[in-house]
């Protein structure tokens, strides 16, 4: 399934994505759907019923996270190109709620940053509440999986030696377009291109902590409650981004997420 969080005349729902269930468009192509949710998807998932034209809804952020946990330097290639080692154990840090924005929000470059970098990611959405979970159980505390892009203010993370203010800025975590609940994410392509150009190309199996590990790992130091955000890791060719960019991030299996990168008021 594909369940995205959307908002049609004034209203915020959960719905299903039907990318050619819908009539007719008029180039003759089969028009994608979403199909209202009643609730939430962190429970058996009912559809409403009521279905809407994917066109005439505006797609949100998928999840609202209590936190995001991201993981640094995940990617042996990415780790070099920083001048790093991969880390043995991985290596964790929080993103705020109020960093997550949705597919076509834009990115809002900070006035007190001269370098502020893309790292198109893996997202893993957690689906129930869960502590200490055991490698072998990781599947089970999965909802599915999005599209992320770690943006970073490369200088200031730099500068600080810590990296709260880098990553956290407003908007710097875009999250969609949906959450696709049946991928193996095992070997899946990650790519981010800017402007239509490719800048970022990996593969899950690159990553040096798998998603199992990561969850493991991670439930192991925090309480993760249901739409908590995991982004993986981001591959080699991460660079920088300028006011008027557009940004995509593409996960195989998933989809993409496109940003534009404004100046911040």
């Amino acid at each position: 399934m594909r369940i995205a969080r959307f908002s049609f005349a004034g209203e915020v729902g959960f719905g299903l994505i039907d990318l050619d269930a819908g009539d007719a468009s008029a180039d003759g192509a089969p028009a994608a759907t979403v199909t209202e949710l009643s609730g939430h998807p962190f429970a058996p998932v009912v559809p409403s019923g009521v279905r809407h034209r994917l066109a005439d809804v505006r797609l949100l952020a998928p999840v609202l996270p209590s936190k995001v946990v991201a993981v640094g330097r995940n990617y042996a290639e990415h780790a070099r190109e920083l001048g790093e080692e991969a880390p043995e154990a991985p290596l964790i840090f929080l993103k705020p709620s109020t960093s997550v924005i949705g597919p076509g929000d834009p990115i809002a470059y900070p006035e007190q940053s001269r370098r502020v970098d893309h790292e198109g990611e893996l997202a893993v959405v957690i689906g129930r509440l869960c502590r200490d979970v055991p490698l072998e159980r990781a599947q089970d505390v999965v909802l599915g999986y999005t599209c992320a892009n770690d943006v970073t203010a490369r200088d200031l993370q730099r500068a600080d030696g810590q990296w709260a203010r880098a990553k956290g800025f407003d908007s710097f975590c875009p999250l969609g377009p949906w959450v696709e609940t049946e991928l193996d994410v095992a070997d899946v392509a990650v790519t981010c291109a800017v402007n239509g150009e490719a800048r970022q190309e990996g593969r899950t199996a690159q990553l040096t902590h798998d998603v199992p590990a990561l969850i493991a790992y991670v439930s192991s130091v925090m309480t993760l409650l249901p739409g908590d955000v995991l982004l993986t890791g981001t591959p080699a060719g991460v660079g920088p981004l300028e006011i008027g960019d557009e940004v995509s991030v593409t996960v195989e299996g998933i989809g993409t997420l496109t940003n534009r990168v404004v100046r911040r008021d």
